[in-house]
């Protein structure tokens, strides 16, 4: 079995990798039936000679490897048919702008494993990137907070080498007596807390958040039932909450009566209320003037979230009243800092703990039989055909 680690080639450039050297070595150690071959690219976080000080094979023809590794959706004229495929494809929710990828994916009798939906039994992901958006949302979050009222300058975050860099440029910024709110308790999340805890800010329950006044700054970390109740108020818990979400409304708006910074950090699933909407954005209530949306649903949850952001030009101003963006700067604007791909501005250490979990969960299902299911629960094409599980794309790869 010959792996291969493939050249990133969507733009704008991702520069994260599936496997960083020492994983690649770690492979071969642990896998002697195992092969891999490096595909070289000037772009990738870590150098072709990084991979060949590990004594990896860094080719520009990696034709002759079975299973191919990337990150990002792979262009249409790049794929290699009749190869085994992993990569972030974006098609499982019917995005129309992959749906020819997936078309072509099918005719060159690709089996396309998608990372997303690289499960256990349980249904929950084994490898995502997930953590470092968390970390370098919440980073951003306060950068955009410095700039918007011009009392700090951080970096961007891809101009430093690493998440302890990031931790050490904001434990020097000087914050008032504000209060951040954090929603999410997932990857992302548990992200976005490393970052707030790394600044020894002090965490403070819910009910202390919305009823008590501090001489510094504070933050809460709240989950969904800390912002949606029944509509008949009924406690019913957590699950009920995923299985009728359309019996909830949201609570969100008192948590943003007493929020400076709101970093969304949630995952948000289809019929859960959104926990503001553009009208609750208009209420002289609303305080936050500074959001950043990890979580990134455009139109969405997060009414100010209009677009997404770019990793050049991350933070734009929306006009609650009009409803439009404007400069983030002006005073009526909430900035909004919505990058959907945060994890490329930390892409080592992003890389670092992806290859980690991917060692861990898909690579020995190669190896022992995929006794557990990972390999089949994420494969979406086999024999030119959806398998069982993706059977419902079928209209969608079935359109012109």
């Amino acid at each position: 079995m010959k792996f291969g680690i493939i050249k990133e080639r969507k733009n704008p450039p991702d520069r994260r990798v599936v496997l960083s050297p020492m994983a690649c070595k770690e492979l071969l150690e642990r896998f002697p039936g195992a092969e891999l071959a490096v595909e070289s690219s000037d772009i990738r976080v870590f150098g072709d000679d990084e991979y060949r000080a590990m004594g990896i094979e860094v080719t520009d023809d990696i034709s002759d490897c079975d299973v191919l590794l990337g990150v990002k959706e792979v262009p249409i004229e790049a794929l290699i048919p009749n190869k085994k495929y992993f990569f972030f494809s974006h098609t499982i929710k019917k995005q129309p702008y992959n749906r020819k990828l997936l078309q072509t994916i099918l005719d060159q009798n690709i089996a396309l494993y998608d990372h997303e939906v690289i499960t256990d039994k349980k249904g929950q992901r084994l490898v995502a990137f997930g953590r470092y958006a968390g970390i370098v949302g919440a980073y951003n979050g306060f950068r955009a907070y410095g700039l918007k009222f011009e009392t700090f300058n951080l970096p961007k975050a891809e101009k430093l080498p690493d998440q302890r860099a990031l931790i050490d440029a904001l434990r020097r910024i000087h914050l008032h007596n504000m209060k951040i709110l954090l929603t999410g308790k997932g990857r992302v999340g548990a992200g976005a807390k490393e970052m707030l805890d790394a600044m020894k800010l002090r965490e403070v329950t819910p009910t202390q958040y919305l009823t008590q006044t501090f001489d510094e700054p504070v933050y809460c970390n709240i989950d969904v039932l800390d912002y949606n109740e029944r509509k008949d108020k009924k406690q019913l818990g957590k699950k009920d909450f995923y299985k009728n979400p359309t019996q909830y409304r949201s609570t969100f708006m008192r948590y943003a009566a007493v929020t400076d910074l709101y970093i969304a950090g949630h995952f948000f699933g289809e019929g859960a209320p959104f926990l503001f909407t553009r009208n609750d954005a208009k209420s002289p209530d609303f305080k936050p003037k500074v959001v950043a949306d990890i979580s990134c649903d455009i139109d969405g949850p997060v009414a100010c979230t209009i677009r997404p952001s770019t990793v050049a030009d991350p933070i734009y101003g929306y006009d609650p009243l009009t409803e439009k963006e404007l400069d983030f700067k002006k005073k009526q604007a909430i900035a909004v800092m919505a990058v959907d791909n945060l994890p490329c501005e930390l892409p080592r250490d992003a890389s670092e703990g992806f290859g980690e979990a991917f060692l861990t969960h898909v690579i020995p299902a190669f190896f022992n039989g995929d006794k557990d299911g990972v390999l089949e629960r994420a494969n979406m094409t086999k024999n030119r055909e959806l398998t069982e599980n993706y059977k419902y794309l079928d209209d969608y790869v079935n359109e012109i």
